[in-house]
């Protein structure tokens, strides 16, 4: 009689489990990438993360300064649960109230292997390869020295829920991206430095050859970032390695036709300022070079900002990555002939509008392509503590994920809606080419005869209406 009753209970048990409708892999279903096997985490309204997969080889050993290196093999299944590590840097300081109040109030721990991006997808598109979504890669800013790709400000949640994918992705930093000298110009065949944009550029294609796994169309991939972001974007469309992949372009607050962020010094010239400074501290070896830690070598760089022979780590122009800068690029209409979208705060860097207005003269006088230009006014309310305040240099970022919730400051009903605004502005512009959607609207192109700029501002009425929870 036992022995019916747990035959039995066994035969419901089974037909409860095929009975079951949905399964963690219809789900959350395991995709095949370069490298093996990745499965992500389900977050709330059908979105998917990927959270710290590997783009590239670990930079480490005979690999630090070197070009990105293809990614090293996994057996199992990888579950993308964790971001991963930032590139090394600078610790912050979150009580500096400047951008370590505002972004930094804990840092990711700092790393070479540091070579992951990150991915948001809608749940309906992951594992379907004719889903052919569209896909934005962002360069997070930081001077080429700062930042990662998981800021707190940064997700892509809002991006997938309106059927855009976005991915994130890290890149070697200061010392570690882009540091010349004569002894690694020699090994890299004539070309040192510029590593971190290497990374970019790997990112990059790793993207087009991956992302149709994760649902989105590698014909179809928006390249945006907001300061030293923006400057790699710059870098990306004048880039002959990123030729074909980039679709449309969206540049923050770095100006269009500027010299923001460009180093104009020859190869020679930053070699022997990298090779003077090591050799000070006794460092005169490839191998002495590799062995060195991090926080030794940044005591070896260490130097106040008006000194003239201070290292800066930055991209130049090397006649393979880059062989001309971007400004040069657009004269010569060697940029990739996409749309662009660009803009600043109104308390921004000086100058910047004058030179986004330049770039959408010129690009009207030699391109079929649109470029769109905006005016972000909006200044961040704040709670009284001693923190960057107006519409600083960054401060679109909260809107432009939709991240609101997660900064301190007390965000009204209008900044949602200013939030969301935005959001569509920037997924139409992926999806369409267009920041309306797929037909012209309110925001015009800009033009030589119609040298337009959308205002990107709260509406007064609701300004002081604090947000719902």
């Amino acid at each position: 009689m036992k022995k019916t009753m747990y035959l039995a209970a066994c035969s419901l048990l089974f037909l409860a489990a095929c009975s079951e409708p949905k399964t963690v892999d219809t789900e959350n279903p395991i995709l095949t990438i370069e490298g093996g096997q990745v499965q992500g985490v389900l977050l709330e309204d059908d979105v998917i993360a990927y959270k710290g997969v590997p783009f590239a080889a670990v930079p480490v050993g005979e690999l630090r300064w070197k070009k990105p290196q293809p990614v090293t093999p996994w057996d199992t299944v990888m579950v993308a649960s964790e971001f991963k590590n930032a590139a090394w840097q600078a610790a912050h300081d979150p009580n500096d109230g400047n951008y370590g109040t505002e972004f930094f109030a804990q840092d990711a721990p700092f790393s070479e292997d540091c070579l992951h991006v990150n991915i948001w997808t809608p749940k309906t598109a992951a594992g379907k390869t004719d889903a052919k979504l569209p896909v934005a890669l962002w360069i997070h800013g930081g001077a080429y020295t700062g930042g990662w790709s998981f800021e707190p400000e940064m997700d892509g949640e809002a991006w997938a829920e309106r059927g855009v994918i976005l991915v994130t992705a890290n890149y070697r930093l200061g010392i570690f991206g882009y540091l010349n000298h004569p002894l690694l110009t020699e090994e890299g065949e004539g070309h040192s430095g510029n590593y971190g944009t290497y990374d970019q550029v790997a990112a990059l294609k790793w993207v087009y050859n991956n992302i149709a796994q994760f649902g989105g169309d590698p014909e179809n991939i928006t390249v945006f970032g907001q300061s030293a972001g923006a400057a790699s974007i710059k870098n990306l469309v004048t880039s002959p390695l990123s030729k074909g992949m980039v679709k449309k372009a969206i540049i923050q607050s770095i100006g269009g036709i500027s010299s923001v962020l460009q180093e104009t010094a020859t190869q020679e010239e930053l070699d022997a300022k990298a090779k003077a400074k090591l050799e000070e501290a006794g460092i005169t070896t490839l191998e002495q070079m590799r062995a060195a830690s991090y926080e030794q070598l940044a005591e070896i760089f260490k130097s106040a900002w008006g000194d003239p022979n201070a290292v800066r780590f930055s991209p130049h122009t090397d006649g393979v990555l880059l062989t001309e800068d971007f400004t040069t690029a657009a004269f010569n209409n060697t940029l990739a002939d996409v749309p662009y979208m660009m803009g600043h705060c109104a308390n921004d860097m000086p100058g910047l509008g004058n030179g986004e207005q330049r770039f959408a003269e010129v690009r009207d006088s030699l391109s079929q392509q649109p470029t769109y230009l905006y005016f972000f006014d909006r200044p961040l309310p704040t709670d009284g503590r001693p923190a960057l305040k107006g519409s600083f240099h960054s401060s679109e970022l909260w809107y432009t994920f939709h991240t609101l919730k997660r900064s301190w400051r007390p965000f009204t009903e209008a900044d949602e809606e200013l939030s969301n605004r935005m959001v569509d502005y920037w997924t139409n512009f992926c999806k369409f080419g267009n920041p309306n959607g797929e037909t012209e609207g309110e925001w015009q192109k800009s033009t030589k005869e119609n040298p337009f700029c959308m205002t990107l501002a709260v509406k007064e009425a609701e300004a002081e209406a604090p947000a719902a929870e």
